[in-house]
């Protein structure tokens, strides 16, 4: 895959390379409009850091999630694996590739 700049180009080009689905991050699964994932549901094919310009820790953190139901997609997470309210399963599965 390709590398981007900011996050809003990241995202027009994926979208652009039909990872069309917006995830959002529940307790233990992924969620959007066609309904829900468990971890064993999707796989995480990659993952793209941005950090704010002017502070660091203003990071955020773009999945992208392909499922075993063919849903292409994109998960955007301002504070990485560390936002409260999520299994420790799920943590562990988008921390073992934020690391990489």
């Amino acid at each position: 895959m390709k590398t981007y700049e900011t996050l809003s180009q990241a995202i027009n080009g994926l979208k652009a390379e039909g990872y069309t689905t917006d995830f959002n991050l529940s307790e233990n699964c992924l969620v959007c409009n066609e309904g829900k994932f468990d971890i064993n549901d999707f796989e995480i094919v990659n993952v793209f850091r941005f950090e704010g310009e002017t502070n660091p820790d203003d990071s955020s953190i773009l999945y992208v999630i392909e499922s075993n139901k063919g849903h292409k997609g994109l998960l955007v997470s301002a504070y990485g694996v560390y936002a409260e309210g999520m299994s420790a399963e799920m943590a562990l599965k988008l921390r073992m590739h934020t690391t990489q």
